[in-house]
């Protein structure tokens, strides 16, 4: 389909609650579900593609500095960088943000700079540990997500549902067994992933 408002016509006018909800800056509400998020998920969009990365804490994913401004440190990830990539050079980001147990979701719109500025940095220095470099996201739209799609899942009901899936060592030998070189371990990479991670975690 093409057809705007052909698509228009078959889903019909959203709710009063669905036009009113987004602001275009951090409201003291929205702002509270935040600080209350330790698990964030980054769209961003850039050259080769767009890009989705989960952004996890062990307090609140992102700090803001105003109203209109939010900043989230880079923890170690696995440096391939593709969110950092797609920043510099386009810039468009989407955030989504979850607390457990709610079926709600706060989702931003908007754009988004990599700092390195020392004072930057300096201000997530916590136990020793200071991240690479901060994403300064600029605040467009702010609103509140229908929570239906965490009820149909029943996301927060379910325990693990992971035993019989494949392993990322798995995934990883399964890929690699179509390279030239030495095999990998996928078996042992599984096991000494929980004991790296940990040593690695910042």
């Amino acid at each position: 389909m093409r057809d705007i408002k052909e698509l228009e016509a078959i889903y019909g006018t959203p709710s009063k609650a669905a036009l009113i909800k987004v602001a275009d800056h951090l409201t003291p509400a929205y702002l509270a579900w935040i600080m209350a998020s330790r698990l964030m998920m980054l769209s961003t969009v850039g050259p080769d593609g767009t890009d989705c990365s989960p952004r996890g804490d062990d307090g609140p994913v992102v700090q803001p500095l105003d109203d209109k401004t939010l900043l989230m440190p880079d923890w170690r990830g696995n440096n391939r960088m593709d969110s950092l990539r797609n920043i510099v050079a386009d810039g468009r980001v989407s955030l989504m943000f979850l607390v457990p147990g709610s079926n709600n979701v706060v989702r931003i719109n908007g754009t988004a700079d990599v700092s390195i500025d020392a004072d930057m940095t300096a201000r997530f220095t916590d136990r020793g540990r200071k991240p690479r470099s901060v994403i300064v996201v600029h605040v467009a739209e702010v609103y509140s997500q229908c929570a239906r799609a965490l009820m149909r899942a029943g996301t927060w009901a379910a325990g693990d549902e992971s035993a019989d899936l494949p392993t990322v060592g798995d995934m990883l030998a399964q890929i690699e067994a179509g390279f030239d070189g030495p095999a990998f371990h996928g078996k042992e990479y599984d096991a000494t992933w929980g004991a790296r991670a940990a040593k690695t975690m910042w």
